[in-house]
């Protein structure tokens, strides 16, 4: 009974610890990379026209458009991108569930063969492929899965895409211009609040990879930097040359 309970018990420790990382980032990832692709093209566009020594309301309305104009683009791109990806995906699946339809022997031999490609004993791969192929729609979304690599019950919605886009590259684009709207009259406070804004993105980024916080807090605050740096140089450069 003893040796039962301590095999049971360290079955349990064993699945608590077997853990791995959300590979696709869930919804985290797009999320953080839309807020930091909108804070580094809103800051670097931002001072780049500082650059050229112009008022803060000049400043003010660039990021402000720049934000506008950035999160349609997005939020359009997006919506486009996950539609079309999701027709395709939508296109294959009726043409499988049109030989699933048709050739029902045919696609139950090739499931079979597919699991016998993967090591599993003949006779079993067919009995396996000949009872999950009782189900039209559960049949549908094996092939699909074991074929297309698909999930036909999760697919992407365009909708959504475009929306969490629009939203997470306004508010990463958003925090250059706060400053300014709070009555800052210089580029400096956005500038750090920028900064401040990569570094934690970067930080919550490393959430889904293997890097330290700090380490990719650090990165990201570097390429931030270094695009507002040359931005503002080449304001500053013609600038002088227009003015």
């Amino acid at each position: 009974m003893a040796i039962i309970e301590t095999e049971a018990t360290l079955h349990e420790a064993h699945r608590d610890n077997h853990t791995h990382r959300d590979v696709n980032g869930g919804w985290l990832r797009p999320a953080v990379f839309g807020a930091m692709d909108g804070l580094v093209s809103n800051l670097a566009l931002m001072t780049g026209v500082a650059g050229g020594s112009v008022s803060h309301q000049t400043i003010v309305i660039t990021g402000l458009a720049g934000l506008a104009a950035g999160a349609f683009s997005m939020a359009a791109g997006e919506y486009t991108s996950v539609a079309s990806q999701r027709e395709l995906v939508e296109a294959e699946l009726e043409v499988e569930r049109r030989e699933l339809r048709k050739h029902p022997k045919d696609e139950e031999r090739e499931l079979a063969e597919l699991y016998q490609a993967r090591g599993v004993d003949a006779p079993l791969a067919r009995e396996v492929a000949r009872q999950l192929s009782r189900d039209p729609e559960q049949a549908l979304e094996i092939h699909a899965r074991e074929e297309l690599g698909i999930d036909p019950g999760d697919l992407p919605s365009p909708t959504v895409a475009a929306v969490s886009s629009f939203g997470s590259f306004a508010l990463g684009a958003l925090l250059p211009v706060l400053p300014f709207l709070l009555g800052a009259t210089t580029l400096w406070p956005a500038l750090l609040l920028a900064l401040i804004g990569l570094f934690a993105c970067g930080a919550v980024v490393a959430k889904v990879t293997a890097r330290s916080w700090w380490y990719s807090g650090l990165r990201q605050l570097a390429l931030g930097g270094a695009a507002a740096g040359v931005t503002y140089a080449l304001g500053s450069l013609f600038g002088t040359a227009v003015g």
